[in-house]
């Protein structure tokens, strides 16, 4: 019997359809929970249109994770001999296992996100974990196996798993390079679904144009390839995600649309203090100043619990958090008071570090904050075959991606009601604070 077709309306890509097992995981209480999650933390502070929730865009991932499956395993785009290399090309069932593997792993790839997403993760969070392992564990409950078993075919956690997080997460399991591919398709660093829809959905929320790029024209270039052959060696690697060249320049438009919705938005100063205060009242609201591991726990925690504890605070000085809720339920946010300035950083690499350090000694801690970031990833290096069917790094025929700014801010911050104190004490002394130590001791 075939199954139902439900259709969902979405402004990005006006239309998502799911069938009736995937409407019945969409149901699920951990995917649900998703509605509460905001997929930019605080950003609607400074973007007001930037409300926009997981839930839509984990929707907007599986989306576009299944047109780009369709593209590359399209007999007619698929090269001979990666034909034959790759089985499940030729297998029709489990072509189709695997794409209906991939449209779940998609929807559940963000299923972990703690409240308000990144904001607070890396510090509230115990030691080697993150949202992707608690993904994983959602993944694997008794209540997801219920859904995975009813599919047919029954769905295997541990392919779900493979896909949602990738091989940078799930380190102890072993990827056959066409598992490599597939989850590439949804969290990989170049063409990954999760990336081209965030920057897509970010961008129409914020009200920006940065985010924008062809990803129609991008998905319908990609292909799976061979990697191009090491230096020390002429055969080809293992086969993975590329596109033919007449995609190279929406390939570099995706890259730089993320590039300056990093720089214009992600980073933008007041977004990024938010995040700061978020953090800092979180530290004294949470029990025990981390967020929980536990699955049932993790579940039962989304924005509007943090939201109603930040308005409570913010109005009862006795409760945990008091001041930090203040300063985001009343917009008494910390200013910039020195931001990453090249002339700084040719003099000394560590200016933010010097001016942070000194603005503390003089001033103390409570009243200071920093925000550093430096883009430590390269370009991004994937095969492109040309038209003479000769398959190629990327990085040889884009120079745009050969000189792709890099993303780096480094901001100090101060309490407002002493920021002009602050900032005349630093005019005076900036000098000093910036030169090198060896210079300023005479060496």
């Amino acid at each position: 019997m075939a199954k139902h077709i439900h259709e969902i309306r979405d402004p990005v890509h006006s239309f998502v359809r799911v069938d009736s097992d995937e409407r019945e995981a969409l149901d699920s209480a951990p995917f649900q929970r998703l509605r509460h999650i905001h997929q930019l933390a605080l950003t609607y502070l400074v973007y007001p249109g930037a409300t926009h929730k997981r839930f839509e865009h984990s929707l907007g991932v599986m989306e576009l994770a299944t047109r780009i499956f369709d593209v590359v395993t399209s007999r007619d785009n698929v090269p001979e001999h990666i034909w034959n290399r790759l089985r499940e090309l030729r297998q029709p069932d489990r072509l189709s296992y695997w794409r209906r593997v991939l449209r779940m792993a998609a929807l559940f790839h963000d299923v972990g996100h703690l409240s308000f997403s990144h904001a607070a993760e890396r510090e509230l969070l115990p030691d080697g974990w993150d949202h992707e392992r608690l993904t994983r564990e959602i993944i694997e409950t008794d209540e997801m196996a219920s859904i995975w078993n009813s599919v047919r075919p029954t769905l295997v956690p541990e392919d779900i798993v493979k896909l949602a997080v990738g091989q940078n997460k799930a380190t102890d399991l072993d990827f056959s390079p066409w598992e490599s591919i597939l989850s590439e398709i949804i969290v990989g660093d170049a063409f990954g679904a999760d990336r081209m829809d965030y920057l897509l959905r970010d961008s129409h929320h914020a009200g920006v144009a940065y985010g924008r790029f062809d990803h129609y024209r991008l998905i319908d270039t990609l292909r799976i390839l061979d990697a191009p052959a090491a230096d020390d060696t002429p055969d080809p690697g293992e086969p993975v995600l590329g596109l033919d060249v007449g995609g190279i320049q929406s390939a570099e438009a995706l890259i730089l649309a993320r590039y300056f919705m990093y720089s214009q938005v992600y980073f933008h100063p007041v977004r990024r203090i938010y995040d700061i205060h978020l953090k800092d009242f979180l530290k004294e609201w949470l029990d025990d100043g981390v967020f929980s591991t536990d699955v049932g726990t993790h579940l039962k925690a989304t924005d509007n619990e943090v939201t109603a504890g930040l308005a409570a605070a913010a109005v009862t000085e006795t409760e945990p958090g008091h001041i930090h809720a203040c300063r985001i339920v009343e917009r008494q946010h910390f200013k910039v008071v020195y931001e990453r300035n090249p002339n700084d950083v040719r003099v000394n690499p560590e200016a933010g570090s010097a001016v942070f350090e000194a603005l503390v000694g003089e001033f103390g801690a409570d009243g200071i904050r920093r925000d550093h970031y430096q883009q430590r990833s390269g370009p991004p290096d994937f095969p492109v075959r040309l038209r003479g069917d000769d398959v190629v790094s990327s990085l040889a025929v884009s120079e745009a991606l050969n000189h792709l700014p890099v993303v780096s801010v480094d901001y100090v911050y101060v309490e407002r009601s002493r920021y002009d104190r602050v900032r005349r004490w630093l005019q005076d002394h900036r000098e000093e604070i910036i030169r090198p130590e060896e210079e300023a001791d005479g060496g």
